[in-house]
């Protein structure tokens, strides 16, 4: 378990970098690129957003690591930790000094994932999903992401942020679970893994989830695409840990602790997002998974 939360914060710090980098490159264009693919050539041609993926690679590497010694369950919420390692980067990199505030909210949002943490001590799988639990996930994972970037289209400013920040949180969710199950492939039989359909099925999923990603990065409104972006992968990777692979977690009178510890990480996710330093550099932090 401390190896797998080890390899989760490598992973989130790798993430953090790469907010600050894509945010950046995506902050200029114009809004009638968003839902288009056309936003993904512009973005292509700026070296930020490059090294931007470079970085979101070295995360998948340390994720991937994180998943094959650790549940979903406990992988997902700790990569929320990338919100602060942002903070930290971004007033290393501008040169700025972060306020009582927002120290208090990193303070809070440690706190809190350490202790829902703490609390729940989410466990190792029991079982693996059959074919029958992957078309179901699957089919209820697109149509839920379907209806929310259907009013994401319909809709603009806080609310397609918000709807996209959400469905990009769930998608990335479930290419977690997909990581897990390539990883299991990898350790019974590596050769196996190219022919097998998990591989290509994280590469769309985690491609899928990327162009959302983007999008809700580019939709503005950062107090409420934040929480939206950091808030729901952790959550639906609990719901994915539990639901497909059996990952345990407490409850009876431990369920106090963790929605306190939830009820910490939302409070630190919100007031760092209204942070006056990610405003000023139009900065949108984000769980990448």
């Amino acid at each position: 378990m401390i190896i797998a939360a080890l390899l989760a914060v490598l992973a989130a710090l790798c993430n953090a970098a790469t907010s600050v980098l894509q945010r950046r490159a995506a902050r200029p264009l114009p809004q009638e690129l968003g839902l288009r693919l056309a936003l993904i050539w512009a973005l292509v041609g700026n070296p930020l957003w490059r090294w931007g993926i470079v970085a979101m690679i070295g995360g998948f590497v340390f994720q991937a690591a994180a998943l094959s010694k650790g549940g979903i369950a406990l992988v997902q919420p700790a990569l929320v930790i990338e919100l602060p390692f942002t903070m930290i980067i971004m007033s290393w990199t501008f040169g700025t000094v972060l306020d009582g505030k927002s120290w208090l909210a990193i303070g809070a949002l440690s706190a809190g994932l350490a202790m829902f943490l703490a609390a729940a001590v989410p466990g190792p799988g029991r079982w693996s999903p059959d074919a029958a639990g992957w078309i179901v996930a699957a089919a209820a994972t697109s149509a839920t992401i379907a209806a929310l970037v259907a009013v994401g289209a319909l809709t603009r400013g806080p609310v397609r942020a918000a709807a996209l920040g959400v469905a990009a949180g769930f998608g990335f969710a479930f290419t977690a679970t997909l990581i897990k199950k390539c990883t299991t492939l990898l350790e019974d039989d590596p050769g196996a893994l190219l022919v097998s359909w998990p591989l290509y099925a994280m590469v769309a999923a985690g491609l899928c989830s990327l162009f959302l990603l983007q999008n809700a990065l580019h939709s503005g409104t950062l107090v409420v695409a934040q929480p939206a972006l950091t808030i729901s992968d952790p959550l639906a990777g609990i719901l994915y840990g539990a639901l497909m692979f059996g990952e345990p977690i407490r409850t009876g009178p431990w369920l106090v602790f963790e929605v306190a510890g939830a009820g910490l990480l939302v409070y630190g996710v919100i007031v760092l997002a209204r942070s006056p330093l990610i405003q000023d550099q139009g900065v949108s932090p984000s769980t990448r998974k």
